[in-house]
């Protein structure tokens, strides 16, 4: 599986009164009324021990609960329950319940405020958008500190997270634009022969 923790925040607690106008508070309206969230990504993740990189690129949309990564190599589904992976080089795919928990990449987790273990710690201006810093008091939290970056126009430019390993995992997003959902956006499309192999049984 394609796994890049980007994978939901809408229950997000901010620590200001006055958070419910904050460029955060309206991204995450936009994916609560249903938008759709579409960019291309590059996704990096440093090992902290051996510093080794692992790079990975491709197309991604983002709804509530839900997002879709494709690539040359693979096509990931996930919907909040179950996590769906098309692996075109081997005509195969892998379906099986969504674990949270293993998902390194998740980026509606980050984006549209249904992970309510992270609170707001700081939303901090800068040239062009704004630095959005959320943290987690639960020491079983995946990431220390996650930072998002959005721009004026209220489009996720950047999502940078710190493991509890202190590994470092930067995702950035390119020509970026929501648009209204479309029926079917998240089905998984894969060829008949292709063997399909479920893993929740």
């Amino acid at each position: 599986m394609l796994a890049i923790t980007f994978p939901l925040l809408a229950g997000v607690i901010t620590s200001t009164a006055d958070a419910q106008d904050t460029p955060f508070d309206q991204l995450i309206n936009r994916f609560r009324e249903g938008q759709i969230y579409r960019a291309e990504f590059n996704h990096q993740y440093v090992d902290s021990y051996t510093a080794d990189t692992v790079s990975r690129s491709g197309t991604i949309w983002v709804g509530r609960d839900k997002y879709k990564i494709q690539n040359s190599r693979q096509t990931v589904v996930v919907d909040g329950e179950t996590s769906r992976v098309y692996d075109k080089n081997r005509n195969r795919v892998i379906v099986s319940k969504y674990e949270p928990e293993e998902d390194d990449f998740a980026p509606s987790r980050f984006l549209d405020g249904t992970d309510t273990t992270y609170v707001v710690e700081r939303q901090v201006a800068q040239e062009g958008g704004t630095m959005v810093v959320l943290v987690s008091s639960d020491p079983f939290s995946i990431f220390q500190r996650v930072e998002i970056t959005i721009s004026n126009d209220l489009v996720p430019l950047k999502i940078f997270a710190r493991d509890q390993a202190d590994n470092l995992i930067t995702t950035t997003f390119r020509n970026g634009a929501f648009t209204g959902g479309r029926e079917n956006l998240f089905a998984l499309d894969y060829p008949k022969q292709a063997e399909v192999i479920d893993m929740r049984n």
